[in-house]
């Protein structure tokens, strides 16, 4: 049986590496920027019935592993059991070998089960049980791994519609002390050509106590929703954009372009990206007064398996990176809010890792005095956030900004035991700086490369964000 895959020096590869991660990056809190966690969940401190519930429950990252293992849908998202499901996934982990998903899964049974042990088929049945056992004790909830994995603050995705009961129910609760705060993401606002935009104008018009009509009523609900989130502690916004966008149009235009949207008629992609061009700008405005940053997940193509969209829905495992063109959009949007004054902090992602130099040289003719770091490359998101996806990354951002004002890692996860990700995450950042100071390409300053990675480790999130 083997044992001990993750040692306390896992993937440090130098004697720097080592002290920047012991000594000054492994015990530093969590800010957990962007993730996908559920605040009911939080709120009423959920258990979980067992392993398979908490750990395979909406990860769609292991859901395309064990499809790719040929493994039949009904032991991922259907009809057979919990067991047979943890069963499977453990039967496609000797074929991860490589992959992150390898990492992330014994640093997760290591971590919050105290299992040294290899996932294998041959260690399945003893893993299944003892983590069960340990699911049925009072720590092992929602919030029980929230604090055992040292965070300070964690901020949710929510629709601007969403009441944020939960959130206030956290807040009231002084017996937690972590922060839980909203993250306003509006896309079903913004994405006019989408199925059930009309519906949802409706929906949105009754959470701001507007009749919404007009464009002009459509913006006053969105303000009006945008300050309630700032009341209630959200900082952060969030927008999904399958490329970058700027299309010029005027209000008559747009006004146009809406009703026919609320009547049900088809709007092309070209009003759809002048619509949504607008609204982004008018939003950017808005957050640009309250002092928020926006991020930008850009070059996303989603849903691209018809046939199981049909049965499955979105957010299954059936989106890819995109390749359309998006530099001089980008340029022209950042420009068009920056030209008058308006330009929030702002995060830029990628899912295509060629993007990284674009992104770095576009965010540094925008930075402003109003917080170092202004404009953001953000971190590796989703397929990229492995080792060889986090360096470029890194690289990229060193080679061409200030990398030393980067805010660091963020889960983005659904899964409550994905708080190794930030370890993972120090663990690259420390042996990339440590490797740089083996070669002697900067200052083997220990006091200065571990408050480096401190601050990109949590002090430039708590700063940059303001939480």
């Amino acid at each position: 049986m083997s044992r001990f895959f993750i040692d306390e020096n896992f993937m440090l590869q130098n004697e720097t590496a080592r002290i920047l991660y012991h000594d000054y990056a492994k015990n530093m809190p969590i800010i957990d920027y962007h993730c996908h966690l559920s605040p009911k969940d939080i709120a009423e401190n959920k258990k979980f019935k067992n392993i398979t519930e908490v750990w395979l429950g909406g990860d769609h990252y292991k859901w395309r592993a064990i499809r790719s293992n040929g493994i039949n849908e009904k032991y991922i998202t259907g009809s057979s059991t919990d067991k047979e499901k943890f069963m499977k996934w453990a039967e496609t982990m000797p074929y991860l070998l490589g992959n992150p998903l390898y990492h992330w899964t014994h640093l997760e049974l290591k971590r919050y089960f105290g299992i040294d042990e290899v996932l294998s088929p041959e260690t399945a049945e003893e893993i299944w049980e003892k983590c069960n056992s340990l699911l049925k004790t009072e720590d092992f909830s929602a919030r029980g791994f929230i604090l055992r994995s040292n965070v300070e603050a964690l901020c949710t995705t929510d629709d601007p519609a969403y009441t944020l009961e939960y959130h206030k129910s956290i807040k009231n609760d002084r017996s937690f002390p972590v922060k839980v705060l909203p993250t306003l993401r509006p896309d079903k606002a913004l994405n006019i050509n989408s199925e059930g935009f009309a519906e949802y104008i409706q929906l949105l018009g009754k959470a701001a106590n507007i009749s919404i009509s007009s464009m002009a009523d459509l913006k006053k609900a969105l303000t009006d929703r945008v300050e309630y989130f700032h009341e209630n502690g959200c900082r952060i916004s969030d927008h999904a954009l399958e490329y970058a966008i700027y299309q010029e149009d005027d209000e008559k235009e747009l006004e146009r372009i809406f009703k026919n949207a609320q009547n049900g008629e088809a709007v092309s992609q070209t009003e759809a990206d002048k619509y949504k061009t607008h609204m982004l700008a008018f939003l950017g405005r808005e957050y640009a007064k309250r002092g928020w940053a926006m991020q930008l997940h850009m070059k996303t193509i989603r849903n691209n398996n018809t046939r199981m969209f049909k049965i499955l829905g979105p957010d299954t495992g059936y989106d890819a990176m995109g390749d359309a063109p998006q530099a001089k959009a980008l340029a022209q949007f950042l420009d068009a809010l920056d030209s008058t004054g308006e330009l929030p902090k702002v995060i830029l992602y990628s899912l295509n890792p060629a993007d990284d130099d674009i992104l770095a040289t576009i965010m540094g003719c925008f930075q402003g005095d109003e917080v170092p770091g202004k404009i953001q490359l953000g971190s590796a998101w989703w397929f990229n956030d492995h080792k060889a996806g986090m360096e470029k990354q890194m690289i990229a951002l060193a080679n061409l900004g200030l990398f030393r004002r980067f805010v660091g890692m963020l889960t983005d996860s659904r899964s409550f035991l994905s708080y190794t990700r930030h370890e993972y995450f120090r663990r690259i950042l420390c042996n990339l700086v440590g490797r740089w100071a083996e070669n002697g390409e900067v200052p083997k300053d220990m006091d200065l490369l571990g408050r480096m990675v401190q601050e990109i480790s949590y002090y430039n999130a708590k700063n940059y964000f303001g939480l």
